[in-house]
């Protein structure tokens, strides 16, 4: 069964809307250089998102 991404350039971050992938576009895009703090996990609310490593928005 494919594995689906939806992301996005919102205000120079990479806002990730839906994340179906295995291991985690967001690490994916981290190992490749992509510093944790221009990529949103948009998929969670606002609330949820203070309490990770990644930006808030």
């Amino acid at each position: 069964m494919p594995r689906e991404s939806f992301f996005g350039i919102i205000d120079g971050k990479i806002w990730i809307q839906h994340d179906g992938t295995e291991g985690g576009i967001a690490n994916d895009l981290v190992d490749r250089g992509v510093p944790k703090h221009d990529i949103v996990l948009g998929f969670h609310s606002p609330f949820k998102r203070q309490f990770t490593d990644f930006a808030v928005g």
